[in-house]
């Protein structure tokens, strides 16, 4: 054994939940068990599209701060309002679409 070698708790074969592999890396170096660890090779195909818009200084100052008072990111805190605003819309459209087939004019409430 060398000198800087420690005696080191094996790795389990298999961990029975996620939550008990990450209790066991919590507590446990990888360093001490590099030598067990292989080179792997994988290809990723990363589909995610960022679009940036512009947004006026204050509405973004604004937006940060209710994001924080969230505990979300502003990219977060718009992806979901905009999900919910596009949402409402379409639900309006169709009810809006129905009216007329039904030949009745669409209420005006917004």
């Amino acid at each position: 054994m060398r000198p800087n070698d420690k005696k080191r708790e094996p790795i389990p074969r298999q961990f029975k939940s996620v939550a008990e592999a990450a209790d066991f890396w919590d507590n446990h170096d990888l360093a001490d068990y590099w030598d067990l660890t292989r080179e792997a090779t994988f290809e990723i195909d990363i589909q995610r599209r960022v679009f940036l818009t512009a947004l006026e200084p204050d509405l973004a100052k604004k937006l940060l701060i209710c994001a924080r008072q969230q505990g979300v990111t502003t990219e977060t805190l718009i992806n979901v309002w905009l999900t919910e605003k596009l949402a409402a819309a379409q639900s309006k459209e169709q009810m809006t679409a129905r009216a007329r087939v039904k030949g009745r004019r669409p209420s005006s409430a917004a």
